[in-house]
């Protein structure tokens, strides 16, 4: 009789709680991008997965709510939906937001490694402790990664310490939850208090803490969105904080039920705030700045203005086509094997695009540069190479531009220089001052079409409203044409955005389509640009500040301001 064999027992999976922080997604720690880089199906609400899903790898299932607020729902509550990365969707036959852990264990005794992302700190999310304890009862596996929470995370942007060197007592309200003895205990204290609680519940907070002892007069912050470019804190009492909010217009509104964090105290630095509010002193905080170049191209432009406290909004102006007559392409890069060539010169993150895509369609890699001296007209596509795998030989020490490249470019020696030509891959609308400087300097140049550039597809309709109606605070045009196609595919921007150019020749473009521009790089750089940006943006501030005005964005003067024109 042969032995019975027993079905292998299924690998067990695991589940990683995931503290997401308050909302800033630069917040997340070390150990939760790397729990996301692993984890095979992500569980969080809504709010959460904008914050986390980046970190996540190619192909993770998202698990989170619906995000219908209907009278007819109960906030926070709703049908999960199971969504994968790839586009393919399905729904999960789940009812509620509650059955959550059920989600999660399921996924774990599948064999999954499941990442159950919660906002703030996981160690205060009541939610969060009940399915652990459902997993612990389970047998299923869990570890915790702490997050920023949010009442402690929300006060530091907002620049409000909540201890000082006298060492103030400290002590958390969750309003919502908040029993009468919670109250008066946190009254008859004269430490500092975090309320966590919603807009339009504010006034009732504030007048619990006076009930239970607080002077009406006590100082406190209010701050909304916090850790986000969408924040707005506001000073005042527990006395005023009701008429405070009316008088900016806050209250009443549809949004009173969004989560703040208030904080009161005497000695919790509320009326240091001017000096210490770090954040919200940006030079473009919250400013909305649409940035004419693909996802690509502006990756570390749209980065350098997120530093600034910008929001930019991407939308491609061109889009990049093969070219019409391949052959031409297919010649050179089988040359550029056989020795036919001294040196290629990338003008463009684009022509490194092309040349790779060839590389690949012939099986080829990095190593078919092997002899070839690589030159690239500034740092990202010197970048882009390094990405390749080749480290270019010779990038601009100056100007970045063609320009630049050829006051570095050494002249052709027939005694150091076993070949005198050069590979060119470049658009078909490129201009003709790099051919004419390197012949010029002594080489034969093959003059390579690899991509055409074609004016892109108009971006959506919400899109384009806004920059015809004024919804962007500023654009960056970097290159004329980024103007011409801009205007082409959306319309001219408003007469209150502001209108920053990369260089006299794009400004001009600028001015013959009606353009106002407010702000010129010093040099043709796009970091440059940016700078002159946010330049412009600190003096703005600055302007208001001193003439006691509120700080705004441009997109927020009234119709028909008249604008000051302003160049650097």
């Amino acid at each position: 009789m042969s032995p019975t064999t027993l079905p292998a027992p299924p690998e067990q999976g695991h589940v990683t709680f995931l503290g997401a922080g308050p909302g800033d997604p630069g917040l997340l720690t070390l150990r939760a991008v790397e729990a996301l880089a692993n984890a095979d199906v992500l569980v969080a609400e809504h709010d959460v997965l904008d914050v986390v899903r980046t970190h996540a790898r190619q192909g993770v299932a998202e698990v989170h709510t619906d995000t219908d607020t209907s009278a007819s729902s109960t906030p926070g509550t709703g049908t999960p939906q199971l969504t994968v990365v790839d586009g393919a969707s399905t729904t999960a036959a789940v009812p509620a937001n509650r059955d959550a852990a059920h989600l999660v264990m399921e996924a774990a005794r599948g064999g999954k490694r499941v990442v159950r992302a919660v906002s703030g700190d996981p160690g205060l999310d009541a939610y969060a402790a009940e399915e652990m304890l459902a997993c612990a009862s389970a047998g299923v596996p869990f570890e915790v990664v702490p997050g920023v929470a949010t009442a402690v995370g929300v006060p530091a942007y907002a620049g409000v310490p909540l201890r000082d060197a006298q060492g103030t007592d400290v002590r958390f309200v969750d309003a919502r939850t908040a029993s009468d003895r919670c109250w008066t205990e946190v009254g008859a204290s004269d430490g500092t208090v975090v309320v966590s609680t919603t807009l339009d519940s504010v006034a009732a907070a504030a007048g619990e803490l006076v009930s239970a002892g607080r002077k009406p007069d006590t100082p406190l912050t209010v701050t909304v969105a916090g850790t986000t470019t969408r924040q707005r804190t506001w000073t005042a009492t527990l006395g005023t904080i009701a008429q405070t909010l009316k008088q900016a217009k806050v209250l009443p509104s549809s949004e009173g039920a969004r989560p703040v964090i208030a904080v009161v105290g005497e000695r919790s630095a509320a009326a240091q705030r001017d000096r210490l509010a770090w954040f919200e002193s940006k030079p473009l905080f919250g400013w909305k700045v649409l940035v004419p170049r693909t996802k690509e191209q502006a990756a570390s432009l749209s980065d350098q203005l997120r530093s600034y406290g910008a929001v930019p909004h991407e939308v491609p102006t061109i889009a990049v086509e093969p070219p019409r007559t391949p052959q031409q392409m297919e010649r050179a890069v089988k040359g550029l094997v056989t020795g036919r060539y001294e040196w290629i010169a990338f003008t463009s993150v684009n022509a490194v695009k092309a040349v790779r895509e060839k590389f690949e369609e012939y099986g080829l890699d990095a190593r078919a540069f092997a002899g070839i001296k690589v030159a690239a007209v500034g740092e990202q596509t010197a970048k882009a190479l390094i990405a390749f795998g080749v480290k270019p030989d010779l990038v601009p020490s100056g100007e970045q531009s063609a320009a630049g490249l050829l006051e570095d470019w050494p002249p052709y020696d027939p005694v150091f220089d076993p070949i005198d030509r050069v590979f060119l891959p470049r658009a078909d609308i490129a201009t003709e001052t790099l051919v004419a400087g390197l012949i010029e300097l002594g080489w034969e140049v093959d003059d390579v079409t690899a991509y055409r550039t074609v004016r892109a597809s108009p971006p959506p309709a919400e899109t384009r409203e806004a920059i015809k109606g004024g919804g962007f605070d500023a654009v960056l045009f970097t290159s004329s044409s980024t103007v011409r196609n801009l205007v082409g595919i959306a319309g001219k921007p408003h007469n209150v955005t502001v209108i920053a150019c990369i260089g006299p020749a794009t400004a001009k473009t600028a001015e013959e389509h009606g353009l106002r521009v407010d702000v010129m790089a010093p040099e043709p750089s796009v970091h440059k640009l940016a700078e002159a940006l946010a330049d412009f943006g600190a003096r703005r501030r600055l302007a208001a500040l001193e003439a006691g005005d509120p700080v705004t964005r441009p997109s927020e003067r009234r119709p028909g301001a008249r604008r000051r024109r302003s160049t650097t």
